[in-house]
């Protein structure tokens, strides 16, 4: 069996590593997010993934430090993300960093992604541009996209900019994406998947429930194994305790090859939540 746990990093080609798993917090608006993210913390969680556009910056940075406060837990071994809202200039790409720093209050962010291609080439151009500065400056540690398809990705390898570490995508048995996994793995761009749950719409699954049932393991269970062996970075979200948890104990089973060869023909070009991969 794999080596996986909890504890578990990947490194990005930037050098830096990030924790396997990642707790998510979208549609975790507002005070709503504290609670589950202390529960997450608690659980062993080190990756919390945010965005600007999740409108809880502010409340996901009060209860992360005052977690680290309470367990003398020292700033660098949280691992923090979010992502800037809206492409539109970079004067503006800067300013939102700044934003979202002050309102999370942790200083710096070890990943800052851009939330999505929309707006155009110059738009998300100039947006990496302001990124790759802010990186420059500190405020960065990491830089990525999310949402991003192969043309967006070629766009940028064209640029001759430089590249981002991870794209974080919808990722998962019945939404494979094969086209921009491959450019990934060709380019050494990890790959997060922000719905590795598939938003819970195939827990009743033939093939979901027949390896549940295989490994006594709950639906959830089988998907994020399938993405932590397809080296991918899941980041569920959850808001009970109970299911933050659950979603954590997914180092003591492993699929066969062929388990997750069958998984992969599932694929039914699945949208869970939002498309834009394909947007001009």
């Amino acid at each position: 069996m794999s080596t996986f746990t909890l504890e578990s990093k990947k490194k990005l080609s930037d050098g830096n590593e990030i924790p396997i798993l990642g707790f998510g917090t979208y549609e975790l608006e507002g005070s709503a997010v504290k609670q589950p993210v202390r529960w997450a913390l608690d659980a062993g969680y080190r990756h919390i993934d945010c965005a600007t556009w999740y409108y809880n910056e502010k409340e996901c940075g009060e209860a992360i430090r005052a977690w680290m406060k309470e367990t003398s837990t020292p700033r660098e071994e949280i691992f923090y993300a979010t992502k800037l809202m809206t492409n539109v200039s970079y004067e503006q790409t800067l300013k939102e960093i700044d934003a979202s720093i002050k309102a999370c209050g942790l200083e710096y962010f070890d990943l800052y992604l851009l939330h999505s291609a929309i707006g155009g080439p110059e738009k998300r151009r100039e947006c990496w541009r302001a990124v790759c500065d802010a990186k420059k400056a500190g405020k960065l540690r990491s830089i990525g996209v999310s949402n991003y398809g192969v043309a967006h990705l070629q766009e940028m390898v064209d640029q001759g900019v430089e590249l981002p570490v991870i794209n974080q995508v919808d990722l998962h048995p019945f939404m494979t994406r094969v086209e921009i996994v491959d450019m990934c793995r060709k380019l050494n761009i990890a790959l997060e998947a922000w719905g590795p749950l598939v938003r819970g719409l195939r827990f009743r699954h033939p093939s979901i429930t027949s390896l549940a049932k295989k490994y006594n393991k709950q639906p959830a269970q089988v998907l994020l194994r399938y993405s932590i062996q397809k080296d991918y970075l899941p980041i569920p979200k959850a808001s009970s305790k109970e299911r933050i948890i659950a979603n954590t104990r997914v180092f003591d089973f492993e699929l066969t090859q062929e388990e997750l060869d069958h998984l992969d023909t599932l694929d039914e070009a699945l949208v869970t939540d939002w498309e834009v991969t394909t947007c001009p």
